[in-house]
């Protein structure tokens, strides 16, 4: 097996970091994110750099970040489908980003990369990658969505021929508003507890998932961001941004776990955008574009066979 290298993660991590959020300030034009490094106090330990941009020439609000965290236990989130990690002090260290456009023609975006070891006298450490990216789209463009999912599929390709198949399907399974019976977009990748093959494996893996999401993400927002839009467009953005703070609040892993262990609020409910409308049971005019997104995008399937 190969040797667990966290400082090399490290690395990576605030790299990465410091890649997306130059590129998207480059694709912007005119804010730039604002720094906010902190520590956690008491017995958890570590801190992290919040990276925030609002009010841009594109993106109204945007946040990417970089935690790096301990604690003497890990919390009921990480605990309830692994009893085997109760009593192990962690280490828990990613970098996590929400970008919310102002054109409802851009998509809002997601992406996640992690490592988690946990530790106990005595015992082998227990450790594990996860991560992935969604796409949140208000006004859905076929050709946009295969985009995404072949730079998806290009990054999981050179391990192995079904890993982009199988992330692809957790991705839709998990975000999946369950109170809603409806998926929160049009997917993309997500896996978690990835330690199969050896961590340098796994650690590559998770890098050419990180390493492909500006790929993937900022061609997208080249095409769509001088699409005309009005106060109907505007409004429908504003109440379906809604279907993401729900899922971010009841669902969301990263959200829970970070509140859960005693982590920084303002880093973790960065992802919420900042103005959210809800209607009381709302519903689309039949064949309207708005309904297009339901009746369409909103229904997992095999986005790639739909370029034959």
């Amino acid at each position: 097996m190969s040797n667990i290298d966290i400082n090399a993660v490290r690395t990576y991590f605030l790299d990465l970091q410091d890649r997306i959020c130059n590129e998207l300030e480059a694709v912007d034009a005119k804010a730039k994110f604002i720094e906010d490094k902190w520590q956690r106090d008491g017995t958890n330990g570590g801190g992290g750099r919040t990276r925030v941009l609002t009010d841009g020439a594109i993106f109204e609000q945007g946040g990417v970040n970089f935690s790096h965290v301990t604690g003497d236990s890990l919390p009921a989130s990480a605990t309830a489908s692994r009893p085997e990690l109760t009593g192990r002090s962690f280490e828990a260290l990613g970098v996590s980003l929400v970008i919310h456009p102002h054109n409802p023609h851009i998509p809002t975006s997601h992406a996640n990369v992690r490592f988690f070891i946990a530790e106990k006298e005595g015992e082998d450490p227990i450790w594990w990658f996860g991560g992935g990216y969604d796409l949140t789209p208000y006004y859905g463009v076929e050709e946009d969505v295969i985009h995404w999912h072949r730079i998806a599929k290009k990054a999981c390709d050179p391990f192995g021929e079904n890993v982009y198949s199988h992330y692809k399907k957790w991705c839709d399974d998990y975000f999946f508003l369950k109170h809603r019976n409806e998926p929160r977009g049009v997917g993309g990748l997500f896996f978690d507890d990835l330690n199969e093959g050896g961590f340098d494996h796994c650690f590559e893996l998770m890098k050419s998932v990180g390493d492909s999401y500006t790929q993937a993400y900022i061609p997208i927002v080249e095409k769509r961001k001088e699409s005309h839009y009005g106060e109907r467009e505007r409004d429908f953005q504003l109440y379906r941004r809604g279907r993401y703070v729900e899922f971010n609040l009841v669902y969301d892993r990263g959200t829970l776990f970070g509140l859960q262990s005693g982590g920084r609020t303002e880093s973790i409910l960065m992802s919420l955008p900042p103005l959210v409308k809800w209607q009381y049971n709302w519903q689309p005019e039949a064949g309207s574009p708005e309904d297009q997104l339901y009746q369409t995008f909103l229904k997992p399937q095999d986005w790639l066979n739909l370029e034959n």
